[in-house]
């Protein structure tokens, strides 16, 4: 392969990494999967995200209580991403949508961008740095949730916030009957 196209497929690979590891941090946090969540990290980062400022470990704690008390369903979606690779540093501006199902049934979103500073350690991408702009939040209405009347709706499982979630299941298989 000319030396142009391997550079090119190495930095491909790299920002598939680094957007894999940008992953394991959103579902690390919407699974309550602790160490899902710190595999995003070097154990070293600093975070600053709300009034939180500090280390992965003490980020997760608080933001596991922060969530647990207040919602009973996270998702932190990942939107565009761009990505500035130099050697084995990389800066990284990822917009968010955030939506929680509170305890009350209202439901929270938010918005904003990770500002990240990652660096390539032993090989592996992982954040060393993480400021959250945080740019506008607001509540919206409650609605049922869409089929909660059919009876087998959580056939394949019910979600959780944890390692028994569905997309935790391997093989995957559906449990439900066919029908139309």
């Amino acid at each position: 392969m000319e030396p142009a196209k391997l550079a090119r497929l190495e930095e491909l690979l790299d920002r598939q990494d680094i957007l894999d590891c940008l992953t394991r941090f959103s579902r690390g946090m919407d699974r309550f999967d602790r160490e899902l969540f710190l595999s995003a990290f070097h154990a070293d980062a600093t975070i600053a995200a709300g009034d939180f400022v500090g280390q992965p470990d003490a980020l997760y704690d608080w933001a596991q209580g922060l969530h647990e008390q207040g919602q009973v369903a996270t998702h932190h979606n990942l939107l565009n991403h761009s990505c500035e690779i130099d050697g084995d540093t990389a800066h990284a501006e990822t917009y968010y949508l955030f939506v929680g199902r509170n305890r009350d049934d209202t439901n929270w979103v938010a918005g904003g961008r990770y500002v990240d500073r990652l660096e390539r350690r032993d090989g592996t991408w992982r954040i060393a740095l993480r400021c959250n702009a945080i740019e506008w939040s607001g509540m919206v209405p409650t609605m049922t949730i869409p089929f909660a009347d059919v009876p087998d709706i959580h056939g394949n499982g019910a979600p959780t916030r944890d390692r028994n979630d569905i997309s935790y299941r391997r093989p995957l298989t559906n449990l439900r009957e066919t029908r139309s």
